[in-house]
């Protein structure tokens, strides 16, 4: 019998496959550090970026920014069961999630890459790019953040700029179902929170936020800006770095 020959969809789908593989989060749940936007609580510990285009600025600060934390967070998630008796009856079931976080950067030297678990991407906080994914910290059953990207904030001005971005692997059809945000702690600021105003449940790549240096200080943009893969996601901010298929 004659194989079939492999198109482009094909290798996607085997890349996505192997990148869950690798990732293997345990199903995180990640709600822990989940703030709901529509609640009053939070005036000021922490700003809400809701739409697309929104920016907030925090200027430089003496003697050089403390370490920045970018964490990914989520809601808990109900999924309805489906069939005639789980509608009937209502029944729901909790959903873990494996969302996975990484970024495009650029140093002012010019040099560009990523950072993500898949690949072992990690990064590097003492040297160049002065950025390290902390890879998994935890399942998503205990308190704090499932996984997150620490920024050497004394290294700041070698830094011209970066885009987060997650992708989903298990545990949720569309960015809606989970309502993912990203969480910037910048010591002595409140937490800047970005959250995803409109979703696409056709792709499984959101490109969150970009940051820049702007003389020295720190400005935050929402994207929310959704891509079939990483090469695409590439080509929209123009970092022109190559991708290959994933395997671990």
């Amino acid at each position: 019998m004659t194989e079939k020959p492999k198109t482009s969809v094909d290798s996607l789908a085997e890349a996505t496959e192997s990148i869950a593989d690798f990732s293997g989060h345990g199903r995180a749940l990640g709600a822990a550090g989940y703030r709901n936007p529509d609640e009053n609580n939070y005036e000021g510990t922490c700003e809400f970026l809701t739409e697309p285009g929104n920016s907030i600025a925090i200027n430089p600060q003496e003697g050089g920014y403390e370490p920045i934390k970018i964490s990914v967070a989520w809601d808990n998630v109900h999924l309805q069961e489906s069939g005639f008796f789980g509608k009937m009856f209502k029944k729901a079931r909790k959903v873990g999630v494996d969302l996975d976080l990484g970024c495009l950067y650029e140093l002012k030297d010019g040099t560009r890459g990523a950072i993500q678990a898949f690949g072992e991407k990690f990064g590097n906080f003492d040297d160049a790019p002065y950025l390290a994914l902390s890879g998994d910290e935890r399942t998503g059953d205990a308190e704090g953040e499932d996984e997150y990207i620490l920024i050497n904030g004394q290294k700041w001005n070698e830094i011209e700029k970066f885009v987060i971005y997650i992708y989903i692997y298990e545990g949720a059809g569309d960015f809606e179902d989970v309502k993912p945000q990203i969480v910037v702690d910048i010591p002595g600021e409140n937490d800047l929170v970005v959250t995803l105003a409109a979703n696409d449940d056709e792709l499984d790549l959101c490109a969150v936020a970009e940051i820049h240096n702007v003389r020295g200080g720190l400005r935050l943009t929402n994207q929310t800006e959704y891509f079939p893969g990483h090469a695409e996601m590439d080509r929209a901010f123009g970092f022109g770095l190559e991708w290959g298929e994933g395997r671990k």
